[in-house]
């Protein structure tokens, strides 16, 4: 088996797609993790500022994971102190050499030879041919000419490097796939925790009782369509609105409604202990570039759950056409909720064979043949 090094986002919390595949590889493939070198450049903020703290002075063994547990035999997980999204040459010929300066030592140690070099991160383009790997893969799970929070003119010339230094590149969705060279292009659609999502988990205590709810989970950013959301829960005080996540807008866009809950990030293990009690699942996008070009991890736990799911229209419902109840605005979303006892809930063992560990092996089987 090959040694592998990943560029991904910070190891634990809410894992990524990234997350999912790499920590189920064969366990007899060495894997060296490096944390989130970042796709834009600090602001002037409080939490900008304590991230940048972090990265340059906290130690690798002390690592920003919710769980450590987590972490395979096989994998050791470092942080790198660098540039964010350099944008000038200069920049970038300098955090280039302070990275590949901070990884010689580690790979020696470790004794990683001619290893493959894995990033889900564009920025990592100008290490490769740097570290000694034999091949370089890019997983692109995101459009990040659209991605909310990237600096998108910097990423993508750093995408560009990427896409003529890589000898394999993977992509998430088929809008993605279409953007780079098909001879050296793979669609590799996201896959599922099947059995964390579909075996019964206990109710969780801070679900609000007494009304059916429709729920939410995910990062509550710009692409979700909050005037939808404010006019379908003014318009049913007898429904609860819950939402689980991280807050990234700086401030709070839904409205002042005691139906409306907001209840912070939860650890994904605990995902289902909510998901499995509520009575429909939401997925109320908007249709932006972002949006057309992404394949939500969400849409296939909740349809592992086997609850009903209602959503705005996207590309990535095509494969669950036949069960989910789409919607253009919130007269018909709260016709939607008003009948709910008879929408068809989702055929769970739909997503069954679609597993992380399914994805998994495939790239192990692509890794060989590098």
């Amino acid at each position: 088996m090959r040694d592998l090094i990943v560029f991904g986002e910070d190891f634990g919390g809410l894992p990524s797609s990234t997350q999912h595949i790499i920590t189920r590889l064969n366990p007899e493939r060495r894997i060296l993790w490096v944390n989130s070198i970042g796709l834009r450049r600090p602001r002037l903020s409080k939490t900008d500022v304590k991230r940048v703290y972090n990265k340059l002075f906290s130690r690798n063994s002390k690592l920003p994971m919710a769980n450590t547990e987590a972490i395979p035999s096989n994998m050791k997980v470092i942080s790198l102190k660098t540039l964010p999204a350099p944008r000038f040459a200069w920049e970038r010929k300098l955090a280039k050499a302070w990275m590949t300066s901070q990884l010689a030592p580690t790979l020696k140690r470790l004794e990683f030879n001619n290893p493959i070099l894995w990033t889900s991160l564009p920025t990592a383009a100008d290490l490769c041919g740097h570290i000694n790997e034999s091949s370089v893969v890019y997983y692109c799970g995101d459009d990040f000419g659209a991605l909310a929070g990237v600096d998108h003119k910097t990423v993508i010339n750093h995408e560009n490097k990427l896409t003529d230094k890589a000898n394999l590149i993977l992509t998430a969705s088929e809008a993605m796939q279409q953007r780079f060279p098909a001879c050296k292009t793979q669609l590799l659609r996201h896959g599922v925790d099947y059995e964390r999502f579909s075996t019964p988990a206990p109710r969780a205590a801070d679900l609000p009782t007494g009304k059916p709810i429709a729920g939410f989970y995910g990062s509550l950013s710009n692409w979700l369509d909050y005037e939808l959301i404010n006019q379908t829960a003014k318009a049913m005080p007898d429904w609860n609105f819950v939402f689980i996540g991280n807050n990234e807008l700086g401030h709070n866009p839904f409205a002042h409604l005691n139906n409306i809950h907001l209840l912070g990030p939860r650890p994904h293990q605990e995902l289902p202990s909510y998901c499995q009690h509520w009575d429909v699942s939401l997925l109320p996008f908007l249709l932006n570039e972002q949006i057309k070009a992404c394949s939500p991890l969400k849409l296939m736990e909740y349809v592992a759950c086997g609850t009903p799911i209602i959503s705005t229209h996207f590309p990535a419902l095509k494969h669950f056409k036949d069960q989910v109840n789409v919607v253009a605005n919130s007269i018909q979303l709260v016709d939607c909720l008003t009948r709910y006892q008879s929408l068809t809930p989702c055929q769970s063992r739909s997503v069954e064979n679609e597993s992380w560990q399914q994805r998994s092996q495939f790239v192990d089987w692509l890794l060989e043949l590098l």
